[in-house]
């Protein structure tokens, strides 16, 4: 009974989709502002309908209802509570329709806003958004149905894939989901822009914050999703360019590269066209990450499985692209840049620079992601592209990116005097070739970690540079020092969040490059009382204890002695988990960890009948734990940059009224 009134919550949801986009072209057509209500109504309508649905699959989970395919497929009655909330999105049929919750969800607050200065975009919005919530909830409701039945009823359930029980799965899909549907409500607006040919940069300023804000989940969801393959997948690191992170990635370089450009149009009135076809790119790379996430179409640990996904996916990206397109192609004359780049040498012209160099990383990322397809397709046979071939193609792109990260904040707009520029740069640089020159004398020889480090190095003094800057200014009007540095931030929340973030940016990449250049790591079999030595590291082996863990885990823990210099630091206890109802294995590596390095060691193999020998891989990552922390830093400063000041909303929204109005600014 509940199964069957979750899944007509559904399809009466994706009926009233369908009529919430019906209902606004139709008023639209004929100038009818009642049948566009009607259809916003609708839109916010569909929100508790597919809550409705999640929360009848939700309950099945925690009541061990098993005839439902889905909730014996991914829970178990000996799973803990939270494990059955969160199995939600543990398998493809639930994760689409978790995908569609928050789709709803966001577009039912995107039509509560007041829509006063915006009323001319809100046809073409509804329609947009519905189309993308009619495609996944058609999805959801006839392919891949959360609700199937089973033919026979099962006393017990399948359980959750182990490597989904990790905290950082828990939190991460979320995140990365809420990432993935916040870009879609900036795309519908520019898609409204399009259609309406109110091209100037209102669309941008309406849907600001829902961009920073997506941005903000995504890259959550990417440094979790790190966080969760160094603690669980035995990589030995928090990055393999696995097609799934890829996919994560790209839609993050294009919503990056967005940010960025949308800056030029709001100030100088440049980059129309340039910024459609960014926020059109990050709406199609969410929606395909999704398909390769979903459909098994490439290799990949995170795969569920090949389904029938796949072909109506591929359509639909096809088909808004077309669309998306073909507007693009008919309002090109109004997307034409009214002013040009007058120098080289300028505010605009970093940007550009900016943008070329992620979407070069891009490109390479995504030819090296799809090549097992495209070499599928053209010769037959399924070729993979390694780790390291992404290293080398990316390094030097990375780290001119790096690099103007730090100049960028000194150029100006329309022309930068390059002498002034010059020396801006002289004193910085002569710094950091001391410090790095310390660090060579200290006995780091190797020249490509040398020069990351320079250019890390130099771009945060430049950084910070700014912040003091912006602080002695205001210091000279007799406020001390803290009070100079709260009121700049919150005074310009924009500028100087995202110098935050720059500076978290430098701190993660400080990080890998400590761990990509410096990684040391061996695999050794050991017998009872043996030791291994790395670098200053003693491993000494003390045994393996194998035991049925909770929910039908059998738990296979070693027990090994960590020492440093000769002292004693800490007990590690690496451990492998087997999932007997499946047979699904997973590795748990330890760790001791500094604000120098990890001491990261894998039990890989232990074998009962010689119980007194194990294989380990172990492995010293310099400065992994700046990446995290790093990331820290990144977060705190999207939140700052993407804080409200209701003072400068109240102006932003004065002055979308005067553009609406046709007043100018």
């Amino acid at each position: 009974m509940i199964a069957d009134l979750g899944f007509f919550a559904l399809v009466i949801a994706f009926g009233v989709s369908i009529y919430a986009a019906v209902a606004a072209w139709y008023g639209n057509r004929v100038d009818e502002p009642r049948w566009v209500e009607s259809g916003r109504n609708a839109v916010i309508l569909v929100f508790p309908l597919v809550a409705l649905s999640a929360g009848t699959i939700i309950m099945s989970l925690l009541n061990n209802d098993f005839s439902i395919e889905y909730v014996w497929r991914v829970s178990s009655i000996d799973m803990p509570t939270y494990l059955k909330v969160t199995s939600l999105w543990g398998g493809q049929a639930g994760s689409l329709l978790f995908w569609n919750l928050l789709l709803a969800l966001f577009a039912a607050v995107v039509m509560m806003r007041k829509w006063r200065v915006d009323r001319e975009f809100m046809p073409y919005v509804i329609i947009v958004i519905s189309m993308t919530q009619v495609f996944f909830l058609g999805i959801s409701a006839f392919i891949e149905n959360p609700f199937t039945r089973m033919t026979v009823i099962p006393p017990d359930g399948n359980g959750l894939n182990p490597l989904l029980r990790h905290p950082g799965m828990i939190i991460h899909p979320p995140m990365l989901y809420l990432g993935f549907v916040g870009f879609v409500i900036p795309y519908s607006f520019a898609m409204a822009a399009l259609l309406t040919n109110k091209l100037d940069d209102r669309w941008i300023r309406t849907t600001r914050r829902w961009t920073l804000v997506a941005w903000l989940f995504l890259s959550l969801g990417l440094i979790l999703g790190g966080r969760w393959a160094y603690d669980v997948l035995g990589w030995g690191g928090y990055w393999a360019w696995d097609p799934v992170e890829n996919a994560s990635l790209m839609p993050w370089l294009a919503g990056t590269a967005f940010l960025h450009s949308v800056m030029i149009q709001e100030k100088r009135n440049m980059f129309k066209m340039w910024n459609m076809f960014l926020i059109v790119m990050t709406y199609c790379l969410v929606i395909l990450g999704t398909f390769v996430v979903r459909s098994g179409v490439i290799s990949s640990v995170h795969s569920f499985a090949q389904s029938a996904i796949g072909p109506f996916f591929f359509a639909f990206i096809v088909i808004m692209f077309l669309f998306s397109a073909y507007w693009m192609t008919k309002r090109r004359e109004d997307l034409a840049t009214e002013n040009q780049i007058n120098s080289f040498l300028s505010r605009e012209a970093a940007f550009l620079y900016n943008n070329f160099l992620i979407m070069a990383i891009l490109a390479v990322v995504f030819l090296f992601t799809y090549y097992p397809i495209f070499s599928e397709l053209f010769t037959g046979e399924k070729g993979f592209v390694g780790a390291p071939v992404y290293e080398q193609a990316t390094a030097p792109l990375f780290a001119a990116l790096l690099l103007l990260m730090g100049v960028a904040p000194l150029t100006m707009w329309y022309k930068t005097s390059a002498k002034r520029l010059e020396m801006s740069l002289l004193w910085p640089a002569v710094a950091t070739t001391v410090i790095v020159g310390v660090i060579f004398a200290l006995g780091i020889r190797y020249w490509a970690a040398l020069l990351g480090m320079w250019i890390v190095i130099f771009s945060l003094i430049l950084t910070l540079i700014e912040f003091w800057k912006g602080t002695r200014a205001r210091m000279k009007r007799g406020e001390n020092v803290l009070t100079a540095y709260g009121h700049l931030l919150s005074r310009n929340r924009r500028r100087y969040g995202g110098y935050w973030i720059h500076i978290g940016v430098l701190v993660m990449a400080f990080g890998i490059i400590g761990t990509e250049v410096f990684q040391q790591q061996t695999q050794l079999n050991l017998q009872n009382g043996e030791s291994l030595t790395m670098g200053n590291y003693e491993m000494v082996f003390n045994g393996v204890e194998r035991f049925p863990g909770p929910d039908d885990l059998l738990i296979t823990e070693a027990d090994v002695d960590v020492f440093y210099n000769g002292r004693f630091v800490k007990n590690l206890n690496p451990r492998t988990e087997l999932y007997t109802r499946t047979g699904q294995p997973m590795t748990i590596p330890a760790a001791r960890s500094t604000i120098s390095e990890d001491f990261y060691v894998l039990l890989v193999n232990w074998e009962p009948t010689s119980s007194t020998e194990a294989t380990f891989r172990v492995y010293v990552n310099p400065l992994i734990n700046w990446v995290w922390a790093g990331g820290l830093i990144f977060v705190i400063g999207t939140l700052i940059a993407a804080w409200p000041d209701p003072r400068k909303e109240k102006v932003a929204e004065a002055k979308r009224e005067r553009m609406a109005l046709g007043v100018g600014d």
